[in-house]
């Protein structure tokens, strides 16, 4: 039988340091002597039902499950370094959450944590609210399921993502990304996924200014598009678009097909830009 910790506060430096093979069970890690790294090196461990208030908690972790708890907003960079984590059922506060952690898998949680999962390879997120800027600032090999959230400059330098179900109401979304997948999702933002090499958009919603731009190995395969003006400019790009664009201008290569476009702009072109703009039926 597993040891277990249970019903104890602990707040001292690295209070629980390289614990191993143990269940720790409606602990609060708080308190006067305000301790760091209270879980530091921990390994195979299962944390539930606890809150946390502390600094750097779950750094260098491995092997470790974290369930129904709270880590509020004073437990700054709450996990960084780890190596093989479940996440469910918790509320995350505190900045800078998952920072160079490898095989991360959250469910249900609800998140507000600024810079959140930056550099971290294989991330699964599914059924979960989350708020950041710089949402997933160069992370690689990333699942995401029924994801509602909201920030600025997210998903910039991703590689090998997929989004399924979600709402992203966001700014400079995908910047520089490569090899994304968006399928029947609403992505909101403005200057969506400029400098984006293999992005492709299947059954989504487009919302906002100057999309998609610069882009190469652009595809759009059953898309609306909502106050898209100026979408676009010097994008290699295969689209089609149920309803109306605003305008589209200067595209670089490829055919764009719509049912009606508002104005095709061919004008200041700084390279030879050919590609085509159709309305559906004169394919």
């Amino acid at each position: 039988m597993r040891p277990e910790i249970s019903n104890k506060t602990f707040d001292e430096e690295r209070a629980l340091y390289n614990l191993t093979d143990t269940d720790v069970v409606h602990c609060r890690f708080a308190g006067p002597q305000d301790g760091e790294s209270v879980l530091k090196e921990a390994r195979n461990i299962t944390v539930k039902d606890c809150s946390f208030s502390l600094r750097y908690p779950l750094w260098h972790v491995q092997d470790y499950k974290l369930t129904d708890s709270v880590l509020d907003v004073n437990t700054r960079a709450p996990i960084w370094y780890a190596k093989g984590g479940y996440i469910e059922n918790c509320t995350i506060d505190g900045i800078k959450c998952l920072r160079e952690c490898d095989n991360t898998s959250m469910k249900g949680c609800t998140v507000h944590s600024p810079e959140f999962g930056w550099r971290c390879r294989g991330v699964s997120i599914s059924h979960s609210s989350m708020e950041s800027e710089y949402y997933l600032f160069e992370s690689r090999d990333i699942e995401i399921d029924h994801l509602e959230m909201k920030g600025k400059y997210s998903f910039q330098y991703t590689k090998n993502l997929h989004i399924r179900d979600s709402v992203l109401d966001t700014k400079d979304a995908f910047w520089h990304g490569e090899n994304i997948t968006v399928e029947n999702s609403v992505v909101k933002g403005e200057y969506l996924a400029w400098f984006s090499d293999g992005l492709t958009l299947i059954n989504c919603k487009i919302i906002g200014t100057q999309p998609l731009c610069y882009c190469k190995n652009l595809k759009l395969i059953n898309c609306t598009m909502e106050g898209t003006d100026l979408a676009f400019e010097y994008s290699d790009v295969e689209a089609d678009i149920k309803g109306h664009i605003l305008s589209v201008k200067n595209p670089k290569s490829g055919t764009i097909i719509a049912d009606s476009v508002g104005e095709i702009i061919r004008e200041d072109s700084i390279i030879d830009a050919q590609g085509k703009v159709l309305l559906r039926g004169q394919e």
